[in-house]
C-alpha cells in the first residue's frame, strides 16, 4: 500500500515538474500543431461575374469550398443589365437548356437576373457565408440601390444589413466593403462612414487588437495600373477615392496595420497595383480580380502579362478564377490567384450546358477593349 502511494506521489511530481518546465504532455506536438492551424484560416474574393457567371462561378465555388474558408466575397457586377434600350440577357442565361430558343422580354429579364444569379452563382457555397458587394451593372436603371439592398440584404455582412457599404471583423483582420458603383461615389455620408471605421481600427478603444484592414470595392481606387477602367472615369471618384486611398496609406505607415486593397471592374487578374507614379513612396498591396465570367479585356497598355497581370493563358483561353487570401496567426494576409480549368467548369455545371457552349466561355468571351494606363498622376501622396 506504501509503495503504491510512493509511486503515485513520485508520478505526480514528475508531471508537476514536467509542467513547470513546460516539457511537453503526451501527443503535446500534435496538440501545438493543432493550435498552430487552428491560428491559419482563408478566405476567397472574386468580382465580375456577368456573361458565363452561371457557368464559371459553380467551378469557382467547388475551388474555393476545398480551402475551407471563412467567407466568399463578390465584389459586383452579378449580371449583364438592361443596356442600350434593349434587353441585354447574359449568354449564359440564354443558354440554359430550359430557355434553348427563348427570346426574353425586357420585364421578363429584369425579374429573372438576380435570382437567377443567387440560384445559379451563390447556391453552389452551399452554407458557406456569401458577402456580396455591389458593381456598376448592379446599378443599371431600373434597378436601384434601394433594390439591391431589398434582394441581397441577407449578403451584405455577417447578419446581413441595409446598405450596400459595410464591415465585419474576423480576428485581428477588419474587412469592409465600400460602394463606388456609380460616378458619384465616394460620397461624403459614406467617407464619414468609412473614417469612423478606420478610427477605430487605428485609434479607438479595440484598435490594438486589429492588425490588418482588408478592403474591397468594385472599381480600383484612383491611379493604379488599371486607371483607364477605374475611379478615374470621374472627378467625384477620383478625388473621393485618392481621400480613402490616403487614409489607408495613414493607416499603414503611421499606424503600422497590414492594409489591403481588392477589387474587380476591370476583366482580368493584376497584382501590385498601386505601384504606379502616382503613388511612389506611398503603395499600398493592391490586386484587381474581375475573373469570376465576364467578358475579359487586354491588359492595360504597358502592363506585361505573365503571373502579376494575366487575361489570357498561354493557349490563348480565357484565365478564370479567384483570389485566396491567407490568413496567419500575426493576422497578415498573403494572397495567391487560384485559376479554374476548363475542366473544373466542365465537372461543375455538370449536364446544364452543353460542352460546346462551356468551350465558348474560353476561346469567345472576350473583348478587344484596351483601358489606357494613366502613367502620370496630378497628385502625389
Amino acid at each position: 500500500m506504501k509503495r503504491g502511494i510512493a509511486i503515485l506521489a513520485a508520478a505526480l511530481a514528475l508531471a508537476f515538474l514536467s509542467a513547470a518546465l513546460g516539457a511537453p504532455a503526451r501527443n503535446g506536438p500534435r496538440e501545438q500543431a493543432s493550435a498552430q492551424t487552428a491560428a491559419i484560416w482563408s478566405f476567397a474574393v472574386s468580382g465580375d461575374s456577368r456573361n458565363y457567371g452561371d457557368v464559371i462561378m459553380p467551378a469557382i465555388a467547388a475551388g474555393v469550398l476545398k480551402h475551407h474558408p471563412k467567407f466568399y466575397w463578390h465584389l459586383g457586377d452579378f449580371r449583364r443589365g438592361y443596356q442600350d434600350d434593349k434587353t441585354s440577357a447574359d449568354e449564359d442565361i440564354l443558354n440554359q437548356r430550359e430557355h434553348a430558343g427563348k427570346t426574353f422580354t425586357l420585364a421578363q429579364y429584369l425579374d429573372l437576373e438576380w435570382p437567377d444569379f443567387l440560384e445559379h452563382q451563390v447556391k453552389p457555397f452551399g452554407s458557406l457565408p456569401v458577402y456580396l458587394g455591389i458593381g456598376n451593372h448592379d446599378t443599371i436603371k431600373p434597378k436601384t440601390r434601394d433594390a439591391f439592398v431589398a434582394a441581397f440584404g441577407a449578403y451584405l455582412g455577417p447578419g446581413g444589413g441595409r446598405k450596400t457599404y459595410y464591415h465585419w471583423i474576423i480576428g485581428g483582420v477588419d474587412f469592409i466593403n465600400l460602394d463606388n458603383a456609380t460616378e458619384d461615389q465616394f460620397e461624403d455620408a459614406q467617407v464619414r462612414w468609412f473614417k469612423q471605421v478606420l478610427y477605430e481600427d487605428t485609434e479607438g478603444r479595440g484598435s490594438s487588437g486589429i492588425k490588418s484592414i482588408v478592403v474591397g470595392m468594385h472599381r480600383a481606387l484612383p491611379d493604379s495600373k488599371s486607371a483607364g477602367h477605374s475611379m478615374n472615369e470621374s472627378e467625384q471618384m477620383a478625388s473621393s477615392g485618392r481621400r480613402i486611398y490616403r487614409e489607408l496609406l495613414t493607416a499603414q505607415n503611421e499606424a503600422h496595420k497590414n492594409v489591403y486593397i481588392l477589387a474587380s471592374h476591370s476583366h482580368f487578374y493584376m497584382e501590385n497595383v498601386y505601384d504606379t507614379k502616382c503613388w511612389e513612396g506611398g503603395v499600398i498591396p493592391g490586386w484587381i480580380v474581375g475573373t469570376a465570367g465576364a467578358q475579359h479585356y487586354k491588359l492595360p497598355e504597358g502592363i506585361a502579362a505573365g503571373p502579376g497581370a494575366r487575361t489570357k493563358n498561354d493557349d490563348g483561353s480565357n484565365v478564370y478564377g479567384y483570389l485566396l487570401g491567407t490568413v496567419a496567426a500575426d493576422s497578415k494576409v498573403t494572397f495567391a490567384f487560384q485559376q479554374v480549368s476548363f475542366d473544373d467548369v466542365r465537372k461543375a455545371v455538370g449536364e446544364r450546358y452543353a460542352e460546346e457552349f462551356v468551350r465558348q466561355a474560353f476561346t469567345d468571351n472576350y473583348t478587344e477593349r484596351v483601358d489606357v494606363h494613366q502613367a502620370v498622376c496630378p497628385v502625389k501622396p
